[in-house]
C-alpha cells in the first residue's frame, strides 16, 4: 500500500513538472511507470538469480529505487530509454545494499544504497539518452547519440552534488553531535530505538 502511494504521489512532481497536460506530461508520466515497474521485476529476478528468495519487500524496493532513477530522466528520454533506466539503476543499487550488509555502516534501511546511488544510475542515464525530440529543452543530446557535451557536465554534476551532499551532512552531523550525542549506546541499539528513545515496542 505505502509503495502504491509512493509511486502515484510520484507522477504528481515528474509528470507534474511539465505544468500543463501535454505530451511532456504524458510522456514523464510514462517513463515513470515503465522504468518502476522494470526496476521492481529486475530486483526480484536479480535476487532469483543470486540465490535469495524473490520477496514482496524486494518488490517495492526495487519499485521505489526505478522511481528515483527515472526523475532526472522522466521528461527527457524515450520509453524504451526508460527501461534501461529502471534496469541498470535496479541491478545496481541491489549490488550496493548486498555490498551494504557486509560493511559496518550504519545504514539500517539502505538510504543510499536505494536513493543515493538510483539516483546517481539515472542522473548519469539522463546524460546517456536525453534527446531534444523528447524534450526541446535539451541542447545537446545524450551520449548514445554521438555526442559527449551533455553526458560529461551531468558526470561533473553528480561530483559537485555528491561533495556538496556529503560534505554538508557530514558538516551539520557534527555540529549536531556537539549538541546532544547521534550516536546511541549498544545496549540502547540492541533494545531497540523504539524502546529506549520512545519507550515502546510493537
Amino acid at each position: 500500500l505505502g509503495t502504491g502511494l509512493l509511486w502515484f504521489g510520484w507522477f504528481g512532481f515528474n509528470a507534474g513538472s511539465a505544468f500543463g497536460a501535454n505530451n511532456l506530461a504524458a510522456t514523464a508520466l510514462a517513463t515513470t511507470t515503465t522504468a518502476s515497474a522494470a526496476a521492481a521485476f529486475t530486483w526480484v529476478i536479480f535476487d532469483a538469480i543470486r540465490g535469495r528468495k524473490p520477496s514482496a519487500m524486494g518488490t517495492c524496493i526495487g519499485a521505489v529505487v526505478g522511481l528515483v532513477a527515472i526523475t532526472p530522466a522522466a521528461g527527457f528520454i524515450s520509453i524504451p530509454h526508460s527501461l534501461v533506466v529502471g534496469i541498470a539503476s535496479s541491478i545496481v543499487s541491489n549490488m550496493m545494499v548486498e555490498w551494504r550488509t557486509r560493511t559496518n555502516i550504519d545504514d539500517t534501511l539502505d538510504v543510499f544504497p536505494c536513493h543515493g546511488v538510483g539516483g546517481i544510475v539515472g542522473m548519469l542515464l539522463t546524460g546517456v539518452f536525453a534527446h531534444h525530440n523528447i524534450n526541446g529543452l535539451v541542447v545537446n543530446d545524450g551520449l548514445i547519440f554521438g555526442n559527449t557535451k551533455l553526458f560529461t557536465v551531468h558526470v561533473l554534476a553528480m561530483l559537485a552534488v555528491s561533495v556538496f551532499a556529503f560534505g554538508g551532512t557530514f558538516l551539520l552531523l557534527k555540529i549536531t553531535d556537539l549538541i546532544t550525542p547521534l550516536r546511541v549506546s549498544e545496549v540502547e541499539e540492541k533494545d531497540g530505538l523504539d524502546w529506549s528513545q520512545h519507550g515502546e515496542r510493537l
